[in-house]
């Protein structure tokens, strides 16, 4: 009998906590595009989609309008490359070298020998580009620093 009045307890217990609890969901926003995803890639832009996606490039990339707008949104606005000369401007951050390449669809792929901002290829690494922070990559040797925005940074 006592045994029985401890589970009724318990179970009346657990019942009432259960209706206590508020389930939050936090549903992210849809990604707002910049106006100036809406224009085809510029030349530059294919060849260095082709440089890291080969042949799967038509597949990957090209047949699914999504991810012609994420990977517009990724060349035009989400990666910023600057140069900040001033030491103290400077923070501590992982060097680009310490970042994989992107190889799945090219396993030969290749970093540069020496950085030039005009060819820098950002699909070339596996930056996390899902992420929700700002992250910050220095070019090794160089007072370079690769900035690339949180996908939902236009929210």
């Amino acid at each position: 009998m006592k045994t029985l009045f401890l589970n009724i307890v318990f179970c009346s217990f657990l019942c009432a906590q259960s209706q206590n609890f508020e389930i939050k969901k936090q549903f992210k926003q849809p990604i707002s595009f910049n106006a100036n995803t809406s224009s085809a890639f510029t030349p530059q832009e294919l060849k260095m989609l082709e440089d890291v996606y080969g042949s799967f490039l038509k597949l990957e990339i090209l047949d699914r309008p999504t991810r012609v707008l994420a990977m517009k949104e990724i060349f035009r606005n989400r990666v910023v490359v600057r140069k900040i000369s001033d030491p103290n401007s400077q923070k501590p951050c992982p060097f680009l070298s310490q970042v994989p390449l992107f190889d799945s669809f090219v396993s030969g792929l290749t970093r540069e020998a020496s950085f030039k901002v005009s060819t820098f290829n950002p699909v070339k690494y596996d930056f996390e580009f899902h992420s929700d922070k700002n992250q910050i990559f220095r070019v090794d040797n160089t007072d370079y620093f690769i900035i690339i925005k949180p996908q939902h940074y236009n929210n």
